[in-house]
Parts: C-alpha cells; structure tokens; sequence
C-alpha cells in the first residue's frame, strides 16, 4: 500500500497563502512559518501530519500528495478547511 508523509499551513486565505509561499521560496523555514501562521492544530509539530494512506485526507489534499514530486512546495491548495500549502515530505509505493 502507498503510504506518504507530508507537512501543510493552513491559512483563511488564498492571499495569505501566496504570500507564505513567497517566504518559504525566498529561503523562509516552513517549519517555522507554520508554527507561526498555520490554523491546523499540526502547526505545533511545525505542519507535521506524519504519515497516512490514500483516503484519510480530504481528496484535494488526497491528489497533491500521492502525485506531485518530493520536497516541493503546492499551493495554495483550496478545500473546506481553507487554503493549504503542502510539502510531501516522503511516499512509498
């Protein structure tokens, strides 16, 4: 089973997220930029989610993390939490 592990922000807005990724593309921590600015509960382990299978996010989510590349930051990424930056951090098949 494909399994992944992946960090996000979540942030109110489509803006704000812009501007986060900005930071984090201009040499910002986003480790630290989550502890600072995500909404998620996961902002305490810097945007951690850990590690999780197909279906256990919301399918917006689901479709960056088991098709994009490695270490490379999306966004934003809209579903009904709000927007999201996402970094899959590690998947295997």
């Amino acid at each position: 089973m494909t399994v992944a592990t992946a960090r996000h922000i979540l942030v109110e807005s489509q803006e704000q997220c812009e501007e986060l990724k900005s930071q984090i593309e201009g040499g910002a921590d986003f480790v630290e930029v989550a502890k600072e600015h995500s909404q998620c509960p996961s902002s305490q382990q810097g945007g951690d989610l850990g590690q999780f299978g197909p279906g256990q996010m919301v399918k917006e989510f689901d479709e960056v993390v088991f098709s994009g590349e490695l270490a490379k930051i999306y966004g934003p990424v809209k579903t009904s939490f709000g927007f999201h930056l996402i970094e899959i951090t590690s998947r295997t098949e």
